[in-house]
């Protein structure tokens, strides 16, 4: 299921309130959901959303703490993994964005807080192929993404996939992370195709 502790963006944008929530749970579809610890699979997500959706979700329910521009949900998605919401100056602006920290770590939080401004103060708008594939994962409709099943080969199994169009060939199921960078650019909305990649930038 690509399971990936590391900090990551997961969306290019900001989210409005439908995307907002589809993202809670990027990952509700996969195999065998409530057998596994999913916390190496959400800790380390972030996402940028409005201030409207950043109040809004502080509204919801009294935190479970507040620290300066940040507060965290009481309710925790998986383990000891909740969502926590920054409000950060970055270039003279404040800005808004959802991250999920593993609270099981202290330091979890303060990274999150640098991750996201380090990677949002960048001078050129750039993504990195993972975040490319992680964008297109998160923009997907249920119905053309999923996980690979029996018919796959037993590395491929329970690995992301996503419905891709053959022309003649019709639609067809690849591995997220086997798509070329032709079928990258494909899925991608027209504004991110062309993006440098950080090292071009």
């Amino acid at each position: 299921m690509n399971p990936s502790p590391a900090i990551r963006k997961v969306f290019q944008g900001v989210a409005n309130r439908p995307q907002m929530f589809r993202m809670f749970d990027r990952h509700a579809q996969r195999p065998n959901r409530w057998d596994n610890d999913a916390t190496p699979l959400y800790a380390g997500e972030w996402f940028e959303i409005g201030e409207a959706e950043h109040d809004y979700m502080f509204e919801i329910l009294p935190p479970l703490w507040i620290r300066g521009s940040m507060f965290a949900m009481r309710e925790f998605l998986t383990g000891s993994v909740t969502s926590v919401f920054f409000a950060l100056r970055i270039d003279e602006a404040i800005r808004y964005f959802h991250g999920y920290c593993d609270l099981s770590d202290q330091a979890s939080v303060e990274a999150m807080r640098i991750a996201i401004i380090d990677r949002e103060s960048r001078p050129v708008r750039s993504m990195t192929r993972e975040e490319r594939l992680e964008h297109i994962w998160s923009s997907t409709a249920d119905d053309y993404r999923g996980y690979a099943g029996e018919r796959w080969p037993e590395a491929s199994r329970r690995k992301r996939t996503v419905m891709l169009y053959g022309g003649k060939g019709g639609r067809f199921l690849k591995l997220l992370d086997d798509l070329s960078d032709d079928e990258i650019a494909a899925k991608l909305p027209v504004q991110l195709r062309h993006l440098p990649s950080p090292i071009a930038a």
